[in-house]
């Protein structure tokens, strides 16, 4: 795909995200790692990442996608929101690049096959607005029988939402809130385009699971769970996996209180009243095992990130033969 087109002979249009930035010459987009270089989109972070580590799948979170194996994880810098509760805001809200750390492509990839993990997650900040360099990533992993994951915030471009089946085989993306205002004031984005990608997303081949930090007196009222778990029944699915985590204090909300298990626990029943077949609640102590929705049986057996698939045959139930949606082999 073309990452960028020309506007005009001094501009160009970032085609990344769904803020499609103009970029005069030298000029940043709102994520401050991309601009324009001689009518050209340059991304500073290619190459440079600013965390790499080896994961289990579970902390993306993933619960249905190759269960209790291990992804190799790398992050950059820069971000395309401004949540004031991020937990890598050390790394997503600055734009400085250490050139001295440098890993290309190839070199990612021999890392995964080293370490013999089964996935590359683009994760830690938002991958999208380092897509070319995370594309290029997954090209060669796919190549080597390495599967490649997204964990995001759902703002991609309709263009990169279009070439993201070609190579990615499961994405996470964080559905922040239901509150249009929420969405354009605090986080400087938009909820309309990130429904839209979700939609797509549920539409193609991606393994698609949702994370949704519950947030005191932010996104944890009736009416708005409501809301969420109306448009995950019917718009995505009741077989797409929602991760409620809670919330800490953190970042520019250090007064906000952390969530309760009794909140997540009433988050996760007003999904279940919409169907939600697989609904987790994370961040907190409590039982994350997968269970068959059909005759209860324990499918997949978690303890923290300890976790042992014990009743799964293939995508059944190996006492009732139901059906389980994921990708599990």
């Amino acid at each position: 795909m073309n990452y960028f087109q020309r506007k005009d002979a001094h501009s160009i249009t970032c085609l990344l995200c769904q803020h499609y930035c103009t970029l005069k010459e030298n000029a940043h987009g709102i994520c401050g790692i991309n601009y324009n270089k001689e009518n050209t989109l340059v991304n500073t972070t290619y190459g440079h990442p600013s965390a790499i580590n080896i994961d289990p799948i579970e902390k993306k979170p993933l619960y249905h996608f190759l269960p209790a194996t291990q992804s190799l994880s790398i992050g950059t810098v820069g971000c395309n929101f401004r949540c004031p509760f991020c937990q890598n805001y050390t790394i997503s809200q600055t734009a400085t690049v250490n050139e001295q750390i440098t890993y290309t492509p190839k070199n990612i990839v021999a890392l995964a096959q080293k370490y013999k993990t089964k996935s590359i997650s683009y994760t830690y900040n938002e991958p999208t607005i380092w897509y070319p360099y995370a594309k290029d990533i997954g090209t060669l992993a796919k190549e080597s029988g390495i599967k490649n994951i997204f964990v995001s915030s759902g703002y991609e471009s309709k263009e990169v939402l279009e070439d993201m089946p070609s190579w990615l085989d499961a994405i996470n993306v964080d559905l922040k809130s239901f509150s249009h205002e929420y969405y354009k004031k605090v986080l400087k984005t938009n909820l309309d385009g990130v429904k839209e990608s979700l939609e797509l997303l549920a539409q193609s081949p991606i393994w698609l699971e949702i994370t949704t930090l519950i947030i005191p007196d932010v996104n944890d009222s009736d009416a708005e769970l409501h809301a969420m778990a109306e448009f995950i029944a019917t718009k995505i699915g009741v077989e797409t996996p929602w991760h409620l985590s809670a919330f800490y204090p953190n970042y520019k909300m250090q007064d906000t209180p952390s969530t309760s298990l009794k909140t997540l626990q009433r988050a996760k029943e007003i999904a279940q009243s919409h169907g939600i077949k697989y609904i987790y609640i994370g961040n907190i102590l409590n039982d994350t095992s997968t269970y068959c929705e059909k005759c209860g049986t324990r499918l997949i057996h978690r303890e923290g990130y300890k976790t042992q698939v014990e009743n799964l045959k293939g995508n059944h139930c190996k006492v009732c033969n139901n059906f389980v949606a994921g990708v599990f082999s």
